[in-house]
């Protein structure tokens, strides 16, 4: 993790040739906090319809918590497994008066199913978590939901030590955050 106090916007590309050479960390997923956040998306269109490019262009998060570069964005290509994604966190969430913290996570998982869509990403060494993450837009024969499905634990002993007090809850809102912007992206279309 690198911390800024300027916007890194224009830089992303330097940090992701860093990033690319980095590993992923090591983790137990047996020894993880698994955590399930799921939004109900209203839309009566079938999931083979929707258009998702913005999920696989990792418009997930809006820009007021985190800006990103995907390396498939950067070479101008579709996201493949192995790939790796930089993301500047605005800490507290905006752009102007806030920390800039970068770190990386890399595509391990792509998923094209029938009724399931989506990727997932494992944390590189120096993220403030560590452990994997999913994406997914699913189809039940009464609904479509959007979900976020993680396994993690902080990565390092600050992130351990302000947990609770601070981490988990500034995680929750991103995450609540994100669930209703991919709602909002999903039911405009």
């Amino acid at each position: 993790m690198k911390i800024y106090l300027t916007d890194q916007t224009e830089n992303l590309y330097r940090h992701l040739d860093f990033l690319k050479a980095r590993p992923v960390m090591t983790y137990d997923k047996n020894r993880l906090t698994e955590k399930t956040s799921i939004i109900h998306i209203g839309t009566t269109k079938k999931i083979d319809t929707l258009n998702l490019q913005f999920l696989f262009d990792y418009k997930i998060f809006p820009v007021h918590i985190m800006t990103y570069l995907t390396e498939w964005n950067n070479e101008k290509r579709k996201i493949k497994i192995g790939d790796t994604i930089i993301q500047q966190v605005y800490l507290p969430p905006t752009k102007t008066f806030s920390q800039k913290l970068i770190f990386g996570v890399r595509i391990n998982e792509i998923i094209d199913q029938p009724d399931k869509k989506g990727f997932s990403y494992e944390t590189l060494e120096g993220h403030v978590e560590k452990g994997v993450s999913t994406f997914t837009i699913e189809q039940t024969e009464k609904e479509t939901i959007f979900k976020i499905h993680t396994f993690s634990t902080p990565a390092n002993f600050l992130t351990k030590l302000l947990g609770s007090i601070f981490s988990v809850p500034y995680q929750t809102f991103c995450t609540n955050t994100a669930l209703k912007n991919v709602k909002q992206q999903i039911e405009k279309k």
